[in-house]
């Protein structure tokens, strides 16, 4: 059974960064994309970033490009999501995904990609 278990949300002020990571209980990691989402009270959830198998391709939503980074640990079967910059329109709770099928682009971020998701974790950007 697939688990991703997210860690790193918090508070934090306009400005100042945070990191997230997400661990996988996946026994063939490297074989799937994965991705973070977000979701804010009273809006649907939105994508962020995604990153290919091995970590050779990323895809970001405009308002993070420059921002925010993800980057995966195949070893350890982890995916971060290195949050700078944060404003408060970064809060929400922020999701790890990963998907079953092979990298497709632009198309992960559709959450329909994705096959398992985790608990979510809060982050919270006060002005």
């Amino acid at each position: 059974q697939v688990q991703l278990v997210e860690s790193g949300g918090g508070l934090v002020q306009a400005g100042g960064s945070l990191r997230l990571s997400c661990a996988a209980s996946i026994r063939t990691f490297s074989n799937h994309p994965m991705g973070w989402f977000r979701q804010a009270p009273g809006k649907e959830r939105e994508f962020v970033a995604a990153i290919s198998e091995t970590g050779g391709f990323t895809h970001y939503t405009d308002s993070v490009k420059d921002r925010f980074t993800i980057s995966r640990d195949n070893a350890k079967n982890t995916v971060d999501l290195q949050m700078n910059s944060l404003k408060p329109e970064d809060t929400a709770v922020y999701y790890c995904a990963s998907s079953n099928s092979a990298w497709y682009g632009v198309y992960m971020s559709r959450s329909g990609k994705y096959d398992q998701w985790g608990q979510g974790t809060q982050v919270t950007v006060s002005s």
